[in-house]
């Protein structure tokens, strides 16, 4: 497995996105996916406190890593909702709580990758930053990132960390695949102004980058795009349109005259991407972390890299 550097903190090119721990795999279930992830040579797991129905993805994981946790890089997030109004955002004050509650869950004194989950616009992001600050200080806590920022709020954060000379954002986590590219214009750019690596999460798109999903026929059932298309609140429908499908049939056709499959190239193509650390897709079972931990194997060209970005008209 390749690795890369998200600050001090050297990642395996493919890590694992534990959001279904908790929701869609319990505890055993858990602990058989970070193994075969382990033995696959994975070593970031990336995991948030709001994941398992607000807690259970990082108490899981915790247990999984207990005796292992040397071997891997974890990263979670604080910001999201949690159980109530007081438990959301960017203050000083719930961000010290939030990182208690997440080392307890965890089973551990440090945590590698502090990430803040969203923006939060009612809390200067000055404050945030500082609270952080104290984290690393106090040991709790070795590197600081972002996600689902924008380009300029990612400037401003790094403008504050420079100006007040103390940790910045080192990564920036947001949704990334070769059929959501608009990180490209405006997230990405910032990032390498300021020196944060890409984080992409949804590498898939929600299965879709699979080819296991068919023009005209309904997902299957406790597929991923089974939940997505019952979830009232999610606005990722969209990845079953007509256009993406069309997108897909070629990309898959792609892969396979290059003896390849389909994750396999898109995978590959993220973990190319000069800002890209580290491609999280999640995983549902052990079988799937084998197929996913293939993904940066394919050493792309830069050929191939031009002709797969004019397939999906990036």
């Amino acid at each position: 497995m390749r690795t890369a550097l998200i600050g001090n903190l050297r990642v395996s090119k493919v890590g694992l996105g534990c959001n279904n721990f908790g929701s869609r795999l319990d505890k055993k279930q858990t602990e058989a996916v970070v193994l075969t992830s382990l033995d696959q040579g994975i070593t970031y797991f990336d995991t948030a406190d709001i994941y398992g129905k607000k807690g259970l993805s990082e108490e899981y994981l915790g247990a999984a890593l207990r005796g292992r946790r040397h071997q891997a890089v974890v990263g979670t997030k604080f910001g999201m909702d949690m159980l109530n109004e007081a438990q959301t955002g960017g203050s000083a004050r719930w961000v010290a709580l939030a990182v208690e509650d997440s080392l307890r869950r965890l089973g551990t004194d440090y945590i590698d990758l502090y990430q803040m989950h969203k923006p939060d616009p009612s809390v200067p992001i000055e404050e945030t930053l500082d609270a952080l600050h104290r984290l690393v200080e106090q040991g709790k806590v070795r590197e600081i990132g972002c996600s689902n920022f924008n380009g300029a709020q990612v400037d401003q954060a790094s403008e504050v960390s420079k100006r007040r000379e103390i940790p910045r954002f080192v990564s920036a986590q947001n949704h990334y695949s070769l059929l959501a590219r608009s990180v490209e214009r405006d997230l990405i750019p910032a990032c390498a102004r300021n020196g944060l690596s890409v984080m992409p999460y949804c590498p898939l798109a929600n299965g879709v980058l699979t080819g296991k999903y068919r023009r005209g026929e309904e997902p299957p059932k406790g597929s991923r795009m089974d939940w997505v298309r019952n979830d009232p609140a999610t606005t990722d429908r969209g990845f079953m349109s007509d256009r993406n499908l069309d997108i897909v049939d070629r990309l898959q056709e792609y892969a396979s005259d290059h003896g390849r499959t389909l994750i396999e190239l898109a995978i590959s193509w993220l973990a190319a991407q000069p800002d890209v650390s580290t491609v999280i897709p999640g995983a549902s079972s052990p079988s799937q972390v084998v197929t996913n931990s293939k993904g940066a194997d394919w050493r792309l060209t830069d050929r191939e890299l031009v002709e797969i970005g004019t397939i999906t008209g990036g």
